[in-house]
């Protein structure tokens, strides 16, 4: 006879087909709990079946019908799942819990304290053959690994969690897919991020699956990636989708990343106080949400669009009250990239000897596969404070290190800027041929502004 199975959807959209543990198990599962309770055999059967009946199955010598397990556990007093799989009662219910507990702290800036919750989560799920909890743990570890700044963790964590979700519906598996993306984002490998949540956009709307959560998830995210590769286009169709689908979506959280996203869009195209206002209802979420980390991203957004527009004393203070924020939170990259920013306000504001304290702090927090745009742009700004100071050679090996940095994350925009900054360098010192080289190479990548190697943008969902 086959094994009985119980089948159902989990939480995350998977389908759950738990096999019943065999008969040897259950049975010596039965006579422990008849035992614990002053039970007899005849006790126990009564009155639908057999003191025999019951011997036998204890013995493992017959494998229980669905009917008969249900008798013996209501007799028991414990749960039809209890008993054929050794399952404590609610116990799928109490490990969401205290999924939605580790969420929490995450959300109020405790990743350490949270991804602890998670790891007990990921064991107990594991021994009891949760999928659907498993999953939701392997999500929460590597968001917490994202917040970190361990991109290599983050990105097991997420690959995990698609595994645990092969067989749930792409909505369900988007949250896994955006955060491999945005680790890979963060590591400089801005085309592979994109390519990860088109392929996901693309089969959302082929398929027809026009989950308004997931589709936000995925369009918001890949705003900024668009933005750094200089897909402008892409990123302002991105927003605007986003932007349609919001009031659709029933997560606040969720509404709030999008407005900080689109932010970045609006203030490429010049609407500064557009941008402004879409980061203040975002901060107004996240401050309804406790979200501290998100909070500080807004901040961090808001003196961005400042130093934009030339505020460069608000700039810095939303900056610094972002950096103050992350640090708090332990969020190590995000902290050192925010750090960047606010010391190129400082540079601005004749300050360049504290910009480049504070930039050479932060450098060893980055590599060419760990926040590579921003560490690109660190070693440009400590270039022109070199280069302030007279001091060529090392203004030199500050662009070419950050050149080689943004050629391989694909930064289209700012390797142009980078090559004109080195172009006129090597032009100042003699170096004509190799001034060329470099204008030539700058050219090359401002000959086409805002278009990538992309390929054909995904199917649109239908707004």
């Amino acid at each position: 006879m086959g094994a009985e199975q119980q089948g159902g959807q989990g939480e995350l959209g998977v389908p759950v087909v738990r096999e019943r543990d065999d008969p040897g198990t259950v049975g010596r599962r039965v006579q422990r709990l008849r035992a614990q309770r002053g039970l007899t055999q005849r006790q126990l059967a009564e009155p639908a079946y057999t003191p025999a009946y019951i011997s036998t199955l204890e013995a493992g010598r017959v494998r229980a019908s669905d009917e008969a397990l249900r008798h013996i556990a209501d007799r028991l007093g414990v749960s039809f799942e209890e008993l054929a799989l050794g399952r404590p009662a609610h116990l799928a219910t109490e490990l969401r819990l205290r999924l939605t507990e580790a969420q929490r702290l995450l959300a109020d800036g405790r990743a350490e304290e949270a991804a602890a919750r998670y790891a007990d989560l990921l064991a107990e799920a594991e021994a009891h053959a949760l999928v659907p909890e498993q999953a939701g743990a392997l999500l929460g570890l590597g968001e917490c690994a994202l917040e970190t700044g361990a991109l290599t963790d983050a990105r097991v964590h997420f690959e995990r969690a698609e595994e645990q979700l092969a067989d749930a519906s792409p909505a369900a598996r988007a949250p896994a897919v955006r955060g491999r993306a945005v680790a890979h984002y963060l590591a400089g490998e801005l085309r592979y991020a994109v390519y990860l949540l088109e392929t996901t956009l693309d089969e959302l709307n082929r398929g027809g699956l026009h989950d308004p959560d997931a589709l936000l998830l995925l369009y918001a995210s890949a705003i900024g990636p668009y933005l750094d590769m200089g897909a402008h286009a892409r990123a302002a169709q991105a927003a605007e989708f986003a932007l349609a689908l919001a009031p659709r979506s029933g997560d606040p959280a969720l509404i709030a990343r999008m407005h900080r996203s689109v932010a970045r869009t609006l203030l490429a195209e010049g609407r500064a106080a557009e941008a402004d206002a879409s980061l203040a209802k975002a901060a107004e979420l996240y401050r309804q949400l406790s979200l501290r980390t998100e909070l500080a991203h807004c901040h961090w957004m808001r003196g961005y669009v400042h130093a934009q527009n030339n505020h460069l004393e608000a700039a810095e203070t939303e900056l610094r009250q972002a950096l103050d924020m992350l640090s708090q939170t332990r969020a190590a990259l995000y902290r050192s990239q925010a750090a960047v920013e606010l010391a190129d306000v400082l540079h601005r504001r004749g300050r360049s000897a504290e910009a480049a304290e504070l930039l050479e702090g932060v450098l060893g927090d980055f590599s060419s596969e760990r926040g590579a745009v921003h560490a690109a742009a660190a070693h440009r700004l400590l270039g022109i404070i070199a280069e302030d100071g007279r001091d060529t050679e090392s203004a030199e090996e500050h662009y070419v290190r950050a050149l080689s940095l943004l050629e391989r994350a694909g930064a289209a925009g700012d390797l142009a800027d980078l090559c004109r900054l080195l172009g006129d360098l090597l032009r100042r010192t003699g170096r004509v041929e190799a001034a060329l080289d470099a204008y030539r190479t700058g050219l090359g990548h401002r000959a086409a502004p805002g278009t990538t190697t992309l390929g054909p943008a995904p199917a649109q969902p239908p707004l």
